[in-house]
């Protein structure tokens, strides 16, 4: 059994404690049923993204506990999620922890991502790169990783150029924005 990672930072606090029970109790099925409750947590941070009235269900504590489960379960059963992640999403809405379900989820997938040696790299671009662009990016992040690597691509236009990658813990900024903001200080500095 893979070592799990220490319950610090990101992933610590009560967020940290659910995820960690829960992918304690999805391991005892084995890893078909981690990936099954990682898709079915998926599904359901997908609905609360995409719909106003259910991130005010999540986040108001003015609903009680029997409110919040009532409609979680009908929420769950609409949209065909059941099994164990139904039943932590129901345990969840009960015990009035719903204000931080989208943590939860962020921290089962660290957890699981973690119990694969799957490290995350956060990539932010200036425009769309190419299909060949990205698996190159992969494979160079791969090769500093030292194992797999799950990307994850930003645009964000005001880099300019360049790219800004935070590999685990690790940051490097190549954009161009801060080498022209590099360049400002030091001519600061000179005149």
């Amino acid at each position: 059994m893979a070592e799990q990672p220490s319950m610090t930072g990101p992933i610590s606090g009560v967020a940290g404690r659910y995820a960690s029970a829960l992918l304690d109790t999805a391991a005892e099925s084995g890893a078909a049923a981690i990936d099954r409750v990682e898709a079915d947590l998926d599904r359901f941070d997908a609905l609360v993204r995409e719909s106003a009235d259910l991130q005010r269900l999540v986040r108001s504590p003015v609903f009680s506990a029997d409110e919040q489960l009532a409609a979680v379960t009908a929420i769950l059963d609409r949209s065909g999620i059941s099994g164990l992640a139904a039943n932590f999403l129901k345990l969840v809405a009960s015990r009035r922890r719903l204000f931080a379900v989208q943590q939860m989820i962020a921290a089962y997938k660290a957890l699981v991502a973690a119990r694969k040696g799957v490290v995350r790299a956060d990539v932010t671009l200036a425009g769309q790169p190419s299909d060949q662009v990205l698996a190159d990016l992969k494979q160079a992040l791969r090769d500093v990783a030292g194992g797999d690597v799950d990307l994850h691509v930003k645009i964000d236009p005001s880099i300019i150029g360049g790219l800004v990658v935070r590999l685990g813990s690790r940051m490097l900024d190549a954009s161009l924005r801060n080498k022209l903001n590099s360049i400002r200080l030091a001519m600061k500095e000179v005149g």
